[in-house]
């Protein structure tokens, strides 16, 4: 990028760094480009202009069935425009949304769902049959199918609001929990949007956008990783192009059609669009970045995926505590020959202070291993009615502790080394060992289960059950597996399971998931995939 171009881009952004809440910057745009696109779903599609009045109509709908500031909402559906428009407009009046994960079985989606204490229920496109089940649930007051929702959008007449200040809870994002239920993790409009004032004091290139751009929404909306691309879209006034879902076909389709010049991805999924038969005769001449996420990139793929795709590659390293990216691999630190640096999760982003605290609480030296601790503007409210759970995770002070063992090195790169927590992420999901364990208990033949992730070329990391049989009985793979499934999301259903006498613990009758976990991870420097 020349310096003409930066400069320039630069001033453009820069207009808008004072802007805090959805309010705030669907007023701005609207007036700025009110005829640009701004969404583009199956669905629907609305400019800036008509995004603005559509999200103030849902703001009114909303305010209008009785909802006041604070009150929860809950969508269970696929990505789509619909959704956007519901949640913009919720958080322009401090009516909180809580996308629940379509893949989740429906137990787990109810437990969200009551536990939000969710007022509405809106179901995507695809789940009417929920509004029998779901939509019966006792918090709520009503449930709405996709064309009610779209008629609500439409319909509802405008009327004044209060709209919702910076530091007021606009999004409830569920994050799974060691003791087996998720927790709702309290984001407001400034841990989505506060970032962006420090970083434009001395912005890299690619953290600017310019006006040929769109960007690509294909993770799951229950996910920051999708939600958060439509507000990354929303904040530089660009058009957000959503898909219902991560299909390598359709994102085919949004690079070649569809104006898409960046999107963020996990290396599983980039690994499916690489192997593709569709990639080698796509264009990818408009891609510019490709970000992505959840674990490192293998140096391999990234060498075949810069020779594929031709873009610049940047790694975000986050959680949902932390709304979303706090560490940046820049496009300069991967090289296709390879480089210690690529073993990192890059270095904090301007606002965000990070440190590798030792047992005793206090920062370790550079290069000694400890937990990834961080503060910024991007660090949560809190969880959702859980003092308790979130006094463990943020202390007084403000740091979010992020369960990552990790170190520094003299240039402030951050180095992962292992969880502290025993999560597994396979694919970009997270799963947590205790709920897989809770689905598994109570299988006539198990006595004892302990769950592990294991590495996998495709999904990063793997399931595995490690299960111990009743006297007498005898434990078959497949019975597991099936049992789990009528009980789980198919993402944490095990891929494998393993059948031992008895299950390692210390001393005080603890499971040593680390014990069960070495011999699958002998050889490799990391114990993370």
């Amino acid at each position: 990028m020349d310096q003409a171009t930066y400069d320039r881009l630069l001033a453009k952004a820069r207009l808008t760094r004072d802007l805090y809440t959805f309010d705030d910057f669907l007023r701005y745009w609207a007036k700025d480009r009110p005829d640009r696109v701004a969404l583009e779903g199956d669905d629907l599609a609305f400019t800036y202009g008509e995004l603005e009045a559509a999200t103030a109509r849902v703001a009114s709908g909303l305010l209008a069935l009785g909802l006041v500031k604070g009150d929860r909402i809950a969508w269970f559906g696929k990505n789509s425009a619909t959704y956007f428009a519901l949640f913009y407009g919720a958080a322009r009046a401090g009516i909180v949304m809580v996308p629940v994960g379509w893949r989740l079985a429906e137990p787990e989606a109810a437990f969200i769902i009551d536990n939000a204490e969710a007022k509405l229920l809106f179901l995507g496109d695809g789940f009417e049959g929920a509004k029998a089940t779901l939509g019966q649930r006792p918090g709520l007051i009503r449930s709405f199918t996709a064309d009610e929702a779209r008629a609500l959008i439409a319909d509802s007449p405008r009327q004044d609001f209060a709209p919702s200040g910076a530091d007021e809870a606009i999004l409830q994002l569920y994050t799974s929990g060691t003791t087996g239920n998720p927790k709702g993790a309290v984001l407001s409009n400034r841990n989505l949007f506060g970032l962006r004032k420090a970083g434009l004091d001395n912005p890299a290139p690619h953290s600017l956008w310019d006006e040929d751009e769109a960007v690509l929404v294909a993770m799951p909306c229950a996910h920051i990783g999708g939600t958060g691309l439509g507000i990354v879209a929303l904040a530089s006034g660009l058009p957000g192009i959503v898909l219902t879902e991560f299909d390598p076909v359709r994102v085919f389709d949004a690079v070649e059609n569809r104006g898409v010049t960046r999107f963020f991805i996990v290396p599983a999924a980039l690994a499916m669009l690489l192997n593709h038969p569709q990639a080698t005769s796509t264009d990818f001449s408009r891609i510019k970045y490709i970000m992505y996420g959840a674990s490192p990139i293998p140096l391999e793929l990234l060498r075949q995926c810069i020779q594929m795709f031709g873009a610049e590659f940047v790694q975000n390293y986050g959680m949902t505590e932390t709304t979303g990216t706090i560490c940046i691999l820049p496009p300069e630190d991967h090289t296709v020959e390879g480089n210690p640096r690529m073993r990192s999760a890059g270095k904090p982003m301007p606002g965000v202070e990070l440190i590798i605290r030792g047992a005793d609480g206090k920062e370790v030296p550079t290069g000694e291993i400890g937990e990834i601790v961080t503060r910024s503007t991007n660090n949560m409210l809190g969880y959702w009615k859980l003092p308790e759970a979130t006094a463990s995770t943020m202390d007084a002070e403000g740091w979010v502790a992020t369960g990552d063992v990790g170190y520094k090195d003299d240039d402030g790169y951050v180095y992962m080394y292992d969880r502290a927590k025993d999560m597994i992420i396979t694919g970009g999901e997270n799963v947590y060992p205790a709920e897989v364990e809770s689905g598994i208990y109570g299988h006539p033949d198990v006595l004892e289960v302990a769950v592990i992730g294991v590495p996998d070329e495709k999904w990063g990391e793997a399931v595995k059950a490690v299960c111990v049989p009743k006297p007498g009985a005898t434990i078959e793979a497949d019975s597991i597996i099936a049992w789990a499934r009528e009980r789980l999301a198919g993402f944490k259903v095990p891929k494998s399971v393993d059948v031992i006498a008895a299950l390692p613990r210390n001393p005080s009758g603890k499971i040593l998931r680390r014990q069960l976990r070495e011999p699958y991870w002998e050889g490799r420097e990391r114990q993370i995939n």
